[in-house]
């Protein structure tokens, strides 16, 4: 668990508890992951794993209620700090647009990432599981004015989208689109990896 508003570093996970279970939510404070021996804190392995993701699902609050959306991304990441921005593009209108606008540009939202999902198969119904490795985070949504900083987040993009890092746009082309960033305030990683055989014959 990394908590980028705070410039906490990650600590020794070698003696960390396997489960939190006393764990309870409070108001103005953050739950730690109830899984520590699932959960990921090197800011290195984080940046890998993001860079394995091709969607953020990223979930916000407005006039209507909740909601999520499936988005494409490009990204920034910091292996020191752990600073996350996400860059993202869209249509100059549309619900996203809207809300991060009557935010007055401030919009919170939380977002989601996953990859090496399978599904790991059980002797019985119980025993049946999912691998995956995940980033979750909280952040704050606006829209990107100057020109040459939606240049760049456009290049991120294709940079992590397409593997095109020096693709090339016209202002005109810039102008097309709307692009908007996401600045995470906090980050959680976890995995849970696929049991080898050996172990699934033991305990399943």
């Amino acid at each position: 668990m990394t908590g980028m508003d705070d410039g906490s570093n990650p600590t020794d996970s070698l003696h960390a508890p396997k489960r939190r279970d006393d764990e309870r939510t409070i108001a103005g404070e953050h739950r730690r992951m109830r899984r520590a021996d699932r959960e990921i804190i090197d800011f290195a392995r984080i940046g890998e794993i993001i860079s394995r993701c091709d969607i953020v699902d990223v979930a916000y609050a407005d006039a209507e209620g909740l909601t999520m959306v499936p988005l494409n991304f490009g990204y920034d990441y910091d292996l020191a700090s752990g600073a996350l921005t996400l860059w993202i593009h869209s249509a100059s209108h549309g619900r996203k647009l809207d809300a991060i606008r009557a935010a007055n540009n401030r919009l919170p939202v939380s977002f989601a990432m996953r990859t090496d999902c399978e599904v790991i198969e059980g002797r019985t119904a119980c025993n049946w599981g999912e691998a995956f490795t995940s980033v979750i985070g909280n952040g704050i949504a606006s829209i990107v004015n100057g020109l040459e900083e939606r240049r760049r987040g456009l290049q991120l993009l294709m940079a992590h989208q397409a593997h095109m890092p020096h693709v090339e746009f016209t202002d005109a082309q810039i102008n097309a689109v709307t692009v908007w960033k996401i600045e995470a305030t906090r980050l959680t990683s976890k995995v849970h990896a696929k049991p080898n055989h050996a172990h699934t014959q033991r305990f399943t």
